[in-house]
Parts: C-alpha cells; sequence; structure tokens
C-alpha cells in the first residue's frame, strides 16, 4: 500500500493520541525497494491466448505454476486450451461453485506437474501449496494486485519470487510494462476509501433502524463516532428517507417504514445487509452437482446448432433452462462451448499513474525486468505506432492522424479524461466517450479556442455527467434523492486531480 501513514491514523479511530501506534515495514526506508534477482521477472510477448498455452505447456515442466487471468473468460479459453495440450490443469473464478473451487484447490496442491489457471481470487486468502511458478497474462491493474501475486512464490527456503508476464497483445504489453516500471520505483497504489458514500450512508441509517427498532432522531449520528459521511452532512439523507416513507416517525423516534419494506424486505431484509451487487446468473447444473454460473446472455443469444456452454474448463451442453428458478441444466460433450460474463464496468480503467508510465515507456523508459526478444520488438514497434501521440516536454493536441478526429493525448487516465471532457464543455466533442490516453475535441477548435477554454476549466473542473440509466446500479440509491445518488456516481467516475495535472502542462499542437 501506497500511504499506510493515513491508513494508520484511521485505524487509531478518534483517540489516536492516546494510543501507540508503528509501522511495521522491511525495507521502508530505502530509496528503491527490493527487487528480485534479474530474470526472475520476465516479460515476454506471445501474441495471442493460443499462444500463451504452448509458451506454458512447453516451460517448467515438472513444476507447480499459477496463472492469473484478468477475466473469468479468459481463464476458461486458457484452461481448456491447456488441458488440450496435455497439461494437468485447474480452474479457480467467483464464477465456480464452491465446491468446484475447493476441489480444484485441493488437486492442485497435492499434485506436482500441473497448472491452476485463476483470477485474482487466488491472489489472497488459502494457500495453494508450494508453488514453483506465477505466470500472468497481460497485466493487473494496479501495482498492488501484482505484489500479491508475486508473493505467492518464493516462500520455500531457498527459493526465490518470480513471475512471467505473457502479453497476448501490444496493448498488454504496454499495460505490462507500464506496471512494472512503476514497481521497480517502489510506487504502489494508496488505499482511499471511495468518495462520498451517500448511498452507504442511507443503508447504514436504515439498517441501524432495523437492528434497534427505534431510534432517537437526534441521537443516530451517535453511533458512528463522528465519522465524515453519517455526520451532520447526512441530515439531507435522513429528511429524504423520513419524507419517501423508508423510515416512519413517532414522536423523535425513527423506525423502518412501509417504503423500506416493500424495496428491501424482501428474505427478512437480507438485501439490505450487504452493499455490494452481484449481476444476475443463471446456475449451471449437471444432475445435482452445481459446476456454477453463467451469463444469461449465453442462454439467449441465438446459435445455430445446440447451445453449449464452456465452465470448468470443460465443455457443456444445455439440455433445459428453468427460467423462474435461473437454473440451468447441462451434460458434458467434447467440444463447442463459449464463456461469457457481463462487463466489469470502470473496474478495468487505468489509473493516472499507470496510464503516465504507459507514456514514459512509449517515450524510451524500460523496467528493468529481462525481456525476451519477441517483447523488444513488439515494444519497438508500439513506440514506433505511437511517436506521434507523446513527447517529453508537452502533451499533444493531433488533428488527423490514426483517425479523422482531433485527438488531445492527455495520458492522465479513464477518470481524469471523463473529468476533462465535462470541464471542457465548450472544445470537446458531446458525443465522445473518453479513454485511458486521449480526449477527443470539436473538428473546428483551434489553438486560441483551447487557451481559453483549458484557462476556464483550471479555475472550476466539473464533473462528469452520468447516464440517468447508470443510477439503476447504485445499490440503495433508491434511498437517495436523485440530485444525490447522481452526485455520488459523478463523484466515483472522477479524478479532479488527474485533470488539473494535466491542465497545467504544456500542449503541442500538430497535423498528422
Amino acid at each position: 500500500m501506497g500511504n499506510p501513514e493515513q491508513l494508520l491514523t484511521w485505524l487509531q479511530g478518534a483517540r489516536a493520541e492516546q494510543r501507540a501506534a508503528r509501522i511495521v515495514a522491511p525495507h521502508r526506508d530505502e530509496k528503491a525497494p527490493e527487487l528480485p534477482p534479474p530474470g526472475d521477472v520476465q516479460l515476454d510477448y506471445v501474441g495471442s491466448l493460443a499462444n500463451a498455452a504452448t509458451v506454458i505447456t512447453a516451460l517448467h515442466r515438472g513444476e507447480k505454476r499459477l496463472v492469473f487471468c484478468e477475466s473469468r473468460k479468459e481463464v476458461e479459453e486458457l484452461g481448456a486450451a491447456l488441458r488440450a495440450k496435455g497439461v494437468t490443469t485447474f480452474l479457480s473464478h467467483a464464477s465456480l461453485s464452491a465446491d468446484e473451487r475447493r476441489r480444484a484447490e485441493e488437486a492442485f496442491a497435492e499434485a506436482r506437474d500441473c497448472v491452476i489457471v485463476s483470477t485474482s481470487t487466488l491472489e489472497l486468502g488459502i494457500d495453494v501449496g508450494d508453488l514453483d511458478r506465477v505466470v500472468q497474462i497481460d497485466a493487473p491493474s494496479t501495482v498492488a494486485s501484482f505484489l500479491q501475486r508475486l508473493g505467492r512464490t518464493g516462500r520455500r527456503p531457498g527459493s526465490i519470487r518470480n513471475c512471467l508476464f505473457l502479453a497476448t497483445d501490444e496493448a498488454g504489453l504496454l499495460s505490462a510494462a507500464a506496471l512494472l516500471l512503476l514497481w521497480s520505483h517502489g510506487w504502489v497504489e494508496p488505499v482511499v476509501p471511495p468518495p462520498e458514500p451517500r448511498h452507504i450512508a442511507a443503508q447504514q441509517m436504515l439498517a441501524l433502524c432495523l437492528q434497534e427498532h427505534r431510534v432517537g432522531d437526534r441521537l443516530w449520528q451517535e453511533w458512528w463516532g463522528g465519522l465524515g459521511p453519517f455526520g451532520p452532512s447526512a441530515e439531507p439523507i435522513m429528511r429524504h428517507l423520513v419524507d419517501q416513507g423508508f423510515l416512519d416517525r413517532d414522536g423523535e423516534l425513527l423506525f423502518i417504514g412501509p417504503e423500506a419494506e416493500q424495496r428491501f424486505g424482501y428474505r427478512h431484509f437480507m438485501d439490505l445487509t450487504a452493499v455490494f451487487t452481484a449481476a444476475p446468473e443463471f446456475t449451471v447444473l449437471s444432475g445435482r452437482s452445481e459446476i456454477g454460473t453463467t451469463d444469461p446472455a449465453l442462454l439467449t443469444d441465438e446459435v445455430v446448432g445446440p447451445r453449449r456452454l464452456l465452465l470448468a474448463g470443460r465443455n457443456w451442453q444445455v439440455t433445459y433452462v428453468d427460467w423462474s428458478r435461473r437454473r440451468c441444466f447441462v451434460e458434458p460433450v467434447e467440444s463447442g462451448g463459449r464463456a461469457r460474463w457481463g462487463g466489469v464496468g470502470l473496474a478495468r480503467a487505468s489509473s493516472y499513474g499507470l496510464t503516465r508510465a504507459a507514456r514514459d515507456v512509449l517515450l524510451g523508459s524500460t523496467p528493468p525486468v529481462a525481456l525476451t526478444r519477441r517483447a523488444e520488438g513488439a515494444l519497438a514497434r508500439v513506440r514506433d505506432e505511437n511517436a506521434e501521440v507523446v513527447r517529453h516536454d508537452s502533451t499533444v493536441i493531433v488533428r488527423g492522424g490514426r483517425d479523422t478526429n482531433v485527438r488531445w493525448w492527455t495520458w492522465a487516465g479513464h477518470r481524469a479524461n471523463a473529468t476533462l471532457a465535462a470541464s471542457l464543455s465548450t472544445v470537446a466533442d458531446p458525443l465522445q466517450r473518453p479513454t485511458d490516453t486521449s480526449v477527443r475535441l470539436r473538428e473546428d477548435v483551434t489553438p486560441q479556442d483551447w487557451k481559453r477554454a483549458a484557462a476556464d476549466a483550471v479555475d472550476g473542473l466539473c464533473l462528469p455527467s452520468v447516464d440517468p440509466r447508470a443510477l439503476a446500479g447504485l445499490k440503495f440509491g433508491a434511498a437517495l434523492p436523485p440530485r444525490l445518488a447522481e452526485a455520488t456516481l459523478a463523484a466515483r467516475t472522477a479524478d479532479l486531480e488527474g485533470a488539473a495535472a494535466s491542465l497545467r502542462e504544456a500542449v503541442t499542437f500538430t497535423v498528422s
């Protein structure tokens, strides 16, 4: 973690001055982190997931290998490819049943020459035994995640930590190089709370009234000991809960109202006790054995011939779908299965730090790890292809080039670019979708237009606009006034610091 001092103060609570505390962290005072010896963190470019399966099959035979992928779909496809090559392979991800994951993890712990392919489910938690190798497909989304994965190896006396990155495309190669560059500098993401958790404040007020049956309308703040989001700033939320019938009032006492019972009372208010949401999925069963869950789209998409799924690294043919109970019955087949799960929204959007590191890589910085000749050649191509959109002394606005649009290549990350697009409304294309790397501008923008808009934006950045349909995905958002629900989502899609830093930089206008 990048901010242990801040977290330590938070953990000490309201009486921090009365509690002795210290940070225990090896090598904390050194300027550079302790890196494994050269060659034990390697970066290779393989070009596809199928090629990654070939490399994993050929390398480190006789050893136990843990392979991390960044999606459940990749886990399934890579697992099936490895099994087709005769590799003893096990799988682990969140859409496999608990029994299926447990069997795979126990078998992997007891086996010797084998591979387990996983998402981040094996990044923390259970010990899968003595690992020899960690392999990373493309790159995780944070340096902290990489450190956890790297730490899975090197636990036996005499062994060392190691990780092999296999980039399946040029974007994955650039992401991996950027992450390794930050890691080599000793940089780790700070752990920070999501901003303005108003919907959680509403949920906690409802949960408190459910727990205590009745709560004084002047006493509810005391339950949180002055914690910011639940203090005086939450008064408008409490008034809204009462006005809309989520809470009822009897004199000075508050208790659960009819609206809360209607929206959250199902299964004894089970929905009120968890603050996370999960996409609706269908349970997949073979006979009476639960295999896992799958995206409903795989059961509704038009297909030619029998409908087949790929789950737990095996192919299944759908025999019956129980739509009312969200269950799908299958039987094993030899091939033809497909894996698919819903998108993850902004979860994979790169941060300001990682996107800036990618820009540094394009400008010539190379992480101090072993690069294969394939990786070196691919990295040289990526640098050449992006030469016109990166400069050492400024960001770049390019007219023409790889597309017909005018783009400001900020290399600031998705959230910062979304903030910039909202703040530069007079020159930004209103129909764009911001990316990690750039903001699309109006085709008729001039340098003078740009300077005026940038000067105005520096004085007051705007939060990104929110699609009203996205409000449905904010759990407990219905318990908030609409304007507060929208402001909560907008704050979570913004990066004000990254946007401000981008506006302070010099800008070069070019025509390709």
